[in-house]
C-alpha cells in the first residue's frame, strides 16, 4: 500500500486546528476546480484534496490517519498490527494494490471511495472564503455597542458589535464571506476585536482597571472619594492604612457579559505627595515626622 500525505496535500501541520485544515482545503479546492483552475493537473490535485480533507475532518477519519502513523509520500507500508481491530471490521491480506481512500472505505469509515469514485467531482459544491477583518473600537464602544461598515466584494456591510465585546475576540457572522460555487455555501466572516487604550483604564477581558491616586493623608486615615466608570461617577470608600498598589474592587463597573452581569472595576491606589509645599504644609509634615513612630524600613535593621 502507498502512502498519502494527507497533512502535505493540504500545505498543513499535523497538529494543525479544525479551522485550518478547513481554511486551507477551501483555497485549495478553489485553486484546483476544473471548471476555474488553469492548472494542467487540476483534477488529480482537486481529488487529492478532497479526499486529505474528507479523512481529516473528522475526529475518527482522522485519528484512524494519524494511528497508521508517518511515512514518506508514495512509502509502501502496512497499518500497525492492532490497526484493524481498534478501526475496522475486517482485514486485507494482500495490501500491495490497495489504494489508501480504498482501505478507509473496506474499513466502514468512508461511505464511498470519494477521489476513485467521482466523489469530488466537476460539480461539487465549494464553500466560500473565510474572510477576517480587525475591528479597532473604542472602550465606550465596546460598553453601550456599536456598528461597523466594511467594504467586501465590492459591497457594502454594515455589521452590529455587541455590547462587551473584549479584545482579541473573535465575532462570527455566517454566510458574509466570499461566495461559494457550484451552489456552494458563501463563506464566514470574522472579525477580529481589537479595543483601543483607554486614557484612564485598562481591560482584562471584561474586567477594567484605573489607577486611583491617593494623598497621604487619605491612604492613612481613610477617604471617601469620587472614582469614574464607564456608566458615570461613584464614591468608593478607602480604608485607613491603604497601601500603594492595593486593589480595591467594584462588583459590576466592568464591560457586560453576553449572559447578563458585567465584569468589575479594580481601583489601584496609587499615593502621591505633593511637589510643593506651602510654608505651613512643610511644618506640618516636620511635625508629623516628630511625632511619628512609624518606620518604613523597619524590615531593613537586623
Amino acid at each position: 500500500m502507498k502512502y498519502k500525505d494527507y497533512y502535505k496535500i493540504l500545505g498543513v501541520a499535523r497538529g494543525a486546528s479544525d479551522d485550518e485544515i478547513k481554511k486551507a482545503y477551501r483555497k485549495l479546492a478553489r485553486k484546483y476546480h476544473p471548471d476555474v483552475s488553469k492548472e494542467a493537473n487540476a483534477k488529480e490535485r482537486f481529488q487529492e484534496v478532497g479526499e486529505a480533507y474528507e479523512t481529516l475532518r473528522d475526529k475518527e477519519k482522522r485519528a484512524a490517519y494519524d494511528s497508521l502513523g508517518s511515512f514518506r509520500p508514495g512509502q509502501d507500508f502496512r497499518p500497525p498490527p492492532d490497526w484493524f481491530d481498534r478501526f475496522g471490521a475486517g482485514r486485507a491480506e494482500d495490501l500491495r494494490d490497495v489504494d489508501l481512500s480504498d482501505l478507509f472505505e473496506s474499513m466502514g469509515i468512508f461511505g464511498r471511495a470519494a477521489g476513485r469514485r467521482g466523489g469530488f467531482g466537476r460539480n461539487v459544491p465549494i464553500p466560500g472564503e473565510d474572510y477576517e477583518v480587525t475591528v479597532r473600537i473604542g472602550l465606550e464602544e465596546a460598553f453601550r455597542g456599536t456598528e461597523r461598515a466594511f467594504q467586501l466584494n465590492g459591497h457594502e456591510l454594515r455589521a452590529r458589535i455587541p455590547r462587551g465585546a473584549t479584545d482579541g475576540q473573535r465575532l462570527r457572522l455566517r454566510g458574509k464571506g466570499g461566495p461559494g460555487a457550484n451552489g456552494g455555501p458563501a463563506g464566514d466572516l470574522y472579525l477580529q476585536i481589537a479595543l483601543e487604550p483607554h486614557p484612564l483604564y485598562r481591560a482584562s477581558g471584561h474586567d477594567l482597571e484605573i489607577e486611583v491616586p491617593l494623598a497621604p493623608w487619605e491612604a492613612a486615615l481613610g477617604a471617601q472619594v469620587d472614582v469614574p466608570t464607564l456608566e458615570g461617577r461613584v464614591s468608593m470608600k478607602v480604608p485607613p492604612g491603604s497601601k500603594g498598589g492595593q486593589k480595591l474592587r467594584l462588583a459590576g463597573k466592568g464591560l457586560p457579559r453576553p449572559g447578563g452581569g458585567a465584569g468589575d472595576l479594580y481601583a489601584a491606589l496609587n499615593i502621591v505627595v505633593p511637589a510643593t509645599l506651602t510654608e505651613r504644609e512643610k511644618k506640618l509634615f516636620e511635625e508629623l515626622r516628630e511625632a511619628s513612630r512609624f518606620d518604613p524600613r523597619s524590615r531593613f535593621k537586623p
